[in-house]
């Protein structure tokens, strides 16, 4: 069984920008989501298609199953989709020896940029740069199912 182990934050500024890849267009959506689980499908630059399953809370480590699937059978299952399209731009940017992932929202949660760091333990320090804000690893309001089913809430900022 795969595990997801990462960090989640708000980013603070632009620096990262200086040091990012070009990125990539990502759209999800949610089709199942209940009791901490849920299944999303996501199309990666009109390219690359996944159906992802997630279960285990909101904490910094997840159950993860990932499988790839045509672009042309994961676009119709974007019609199933429990609240709003998760949009987002996904940049890349190494910090010492871990990659962050910064994803620029668009659409319904234009505004928000997030930055992930994905470790292979818990018991990891990756190196915070200074660029980077809050903590929100743990937080649910920040989980991109939430953010499909529920949205961002100026409520949500103030709890970061």
């Amino acid at each position: 069984m795969a595990k997801e182990i990462e960090r989640k934050f708000l980013v603070r500024d632009d620096r990262w920008k200086a040091e990012a890849d070009k990125g990539s267009r990502i759209r999800q959506a949610y089709i199942l989501a209940m009791d901490g689980r849920n299944m999303r499908v996501r199309v990666r630059d009109n390219r690359k298609a996944t159906l992802t399953i997630k279960a285990g809370g909101h904490g910094m480590t997840r159950d993860e199953f990932e499988f790839d699937v045509p672009v042309d059978e994961a676009l119709p299952l974007f019609q199933l989709k429990l609240g709003n399209l998760i949009e987002k731009t996904r940049y890349k940017v190494k910090v010492a020896r871990h990659v962050w992932e910064i994803d620029v929202y668009s659409g319904a949660l234009e505004g928000l940029i997030v930055a992930e760091v994905e470790m292979k333990s818990e018991k990891e320090s990756p190196e915070i740069p200074e660029w980077i804000g809050p903590e929100l690893t743990g937080n649910p309001a920040y989980s991109n199912q939430a953010l499909a089913l529920s949205g961002l809430s100026a409520d949500t900022y103030a709890e970061a």
